[in-house]
């Protein structure tokens, strides 16, 4: 009977507080139907016009959101790297991307962006996750076993965000583009 009391005084509580009931409904809204697809190598079906897609997403956080300079958007790992899309279903609105790249000896992560009004669906992590996913197959194709190193070079106010997927920084803060980063590594595990 305690218990039901105590959940009754809560809930009595939290009807009286209208900010704090719209922030926890909108953390339950429900997540969009969507999906994940990893972009097609170069000269494959669908190639040019999913990378496209995903360089719009960059565009529109990096650029028109963040105000970094256009032309830093488009690098030369773009050619080589894998690009991750998250996209909207039925719809296929792309509303997230990610980018992994291989170094010498390592992985890394790069140009995670996700559309503002998509942020509160957690899509950053799933792609986050998505990406650590790629590295391990890739890693076992490759006949690599045991750990392999992830580099992302993350921009100061997300380092809490890649810390909650096993990425320590190392090393001292830098300046990327105009905007202060730090070199995160985190070591995932190759079954």
């Amino acid at each position: 009977m305690r218990t039901a009391q105590r959940l009754s005084r809560y809930m009595q509580s939290f009807r009286k507080w209208p900010r704090a009931n719209s922030v926890y409904r909108e953390r339950m809204t429900e997540v969009p139907a969507h999906e994940i697809i990893v972009v097609p190598a170069a000269g494959q079906d669908g190639h040019q016009e999913l990378r496209q897609q995903c360089y719009d997403v960059r565009i529109e956080v990096f650029h028109h959101e963040q105000k970094f300079p256009l032309e830093t958007e488009i690098d030369d790992l773009d050619e080589t790297a894998t690009h991750i899309l998250l996209r909207l279903t039925p719809s296929l609105k792309p509303v997230g991307t990610i980018r992994a790249s291989k170094g010498s000896g390592y992985y890394k992560l790069s140009r995670l962006a996700v559309l503002s009004e998509y942020r509160k669906y957690r899509f950053g992590r799933e792609l986050v996750l998505a990406l650590h996913d790629w590295v391990r197959r890739d890693a076992k194709a490759a006949g690599l076993a045991g750990t392999v190193k992830v580099r992302c070079h993350s921009q100061l106010y997300v380092k809490g965000f890649y810390g909650k997927y096993g990425y320590e920084p190392e090393g001292d803060e830098f300046d990327e583009d105009g905007a202060p980063h730090q070199l995160l590594i985190c070591t995932l595990s190759v079954p």
